[in-house]
């Protein structure tokens, strides 16, 4: 399973910040979700416009911790 891990944080409190994640289905590699992630991440911050991005990456899921 890959893991699309990514920062928020609030507009009007930039301090204010969370960590999140979404998965990807076993049979997509980290490429495809580094591609296809970006559109994942900008349909998330279109139905949030609260928050905006600070980071984001992929790794294989089941990894420790949510250290971005």
């Amino acid at each position: 399973m890959i893991e699309l891990l990514f920062v928020t944080c609030l507009v009007g409190a930039p301090e204010q910040c969370r960590h999140r994640s979404l998965l990807f289905s076993d049979d997509t590699g980290l490429m495809t979700c580094l591609i296809h992630g970006q559109t994942q991440l900008a349909g998330w911050i279109e139905s949030h416009p609260t928050e905006h991005l600070r980071e984001w990456r992929c790794r294989m899921g089941g990894s420790e911790g949510l250290s971005i």
